[in-house]
């Protein structure tokens, strides 16, 4: 597992080179809440290959827009993410208002 600094991310999936076989999963890293309304560039981008699912374990304030089919985590401190066997994981550190 690996800890980031990050104040929002944003969790999505990438289109499949193949029909067939698993995902791609993209989380992109923000040093500000709400990055998909002001067109930032993220500070990181971080790609897992061959992806069942996401899990978000622990984090209270997430968002699905469906416009973009993204999630959106803001308010965090810090965020945790982990590839095991297929599922990447992200928890971690909110404070909310």
């Amino acid at each position: 597992m690996t800890n980031f600094k990050a104040k929002s991310v944003i969790v999505s999936k990438k289109p499949r080179k193949e029909e067939e076989g698993l995902w791609s999963v993209m989380v992109a890293l923000f040093g500000e809440n709400n990055p998909h309304l002001k067109g930032r560039v993220p500070s990181q981008v971080l790609e897992f290959n061959e992806v069942e699912k996401t899990r978000i374990k622990e984090l209270r304030n997430i968002s699905f827009y469906l416009a973009g089919n993204d999630v959106v985590i803001n308010n965090l401190v810090s965020v945790n993410i982990e590839l095991k066997k297929g599922i990447v994981t992200l928890t971690g550190k909110q404070e909310l208002p």
